[in-house]
């Protein structure tokens, strides 16, 4: 077998590719990791940052949107064909949410976090497959890859919301896997607790984090890379026949409380 044809397959030169939530964190690595795989890349944002990532002449576009409103967020998929005249793959990845009692949460400050978390990706990947069943992406279809989190698989505390959200996520990602093939893929990255800029405010401080990081069996926490890496391989032909699927990204998982009692 002839490695470089390997390569050649997760080169994304050619492709355009969506990315929510840009600007900064998770999504500013997805950007730039696609720019430096050869994609042309639309992001976005409620406010544009002050400098957009650039690769070889290649500078990702920003359209200023909030897409909790489905009109926004329409309109960044829409820049995306009408600026490059094709679109390959979107990927959800605008969310989150801050910390939040369930007693006490106002129902405007939960409705806002299933908008963004559940209702903003249902909205952008509607009108990705509007353009994909045009054929936007080639004969080939094209890929929606929804961020989601372990939250939406097991008790979520102070983010009951948010692990709601991103339960119907997983949800959603095989109701549309089914209803928009073939020309559409979908596919959920199931992420787990993800070391960025901003982990002081989620796991602590240095050592706090240490401690966190001892408890996955991988050893440590994952990084934006990890995920810029499998959102590379499922946006890519050699992930052709996966849809419907979650991929853990997740280091293992978590070690079960109880073995932690057992040991004394």
């Amino acid at each position: 077998m002839d490695p470089s044809a390997d390569r050649d397959r997760l080169d994304h030169s050619g492709r355009v590719v969506v990315v929510t939530g840009g600007s900064k964190g998770i999504g500013r690595v997805l950007v730039e990791r696609f720019l430096d795989w050869g994609a042309q890349v639309v992001t976005c944002g409620r406010n544009e940052p002050e400098e957009l990532p650039e690769r070889d002449g290649r500078q990702a576009v920003f359209v200023p949107a909030d897409v909790r409103d489905p009109d926004q967020a329409a309109a960044v998929v829409d820049a995306a064909v009408e600026q490059f005249g094709r679109l390959d793959a979107v990927v959800n990845n605008a969310g989150g949410a801050p910390a939040a009692d369930a007693a006490t949460a106002s129902p405007r400050f939960s409705e806002s976090i299933i908008r963004l978390n559940l209702l903003a990706p249902l909205h952008v990947a509607q009108r990705a497959h509007h353009h994909f069943a045009l054929g936007a992406a080639g004969p080939d279809g094209g890929v929606v890859v929804n961020i989601a989190s372990v939250s939406a698989t097991r008790p979520s505390p102070g983010t009951a919301a948010y692990g709601a959200a991103k339960a119907g996520l997983l949800s959603l990602t095989q109701s549309l896997a089914v209803e928009w093939a073939p020309t559409t893929r979908v596919v959920a990255i199931v992420a787990g607790m993800i070391a960025t800029e901003q982990a002081e405010l989620h796991y602590g401080d240095d050592e706090a984090q240490a401690r966190v990081a001892a408890t996955v069996p991988a050893g440590r926490l994952g990084t934006p890379e990890d995920l810029a890496q499998a959102c590379r391989w499922v946006t890519s032909p050699f992930a052709s026949y996966v849809s419907g699927s979650a991929i853990w990204l997740h280091g293992g998982g978590e070690r079960p409380a109880f073995l932690s009692a057992v040991d004394g």
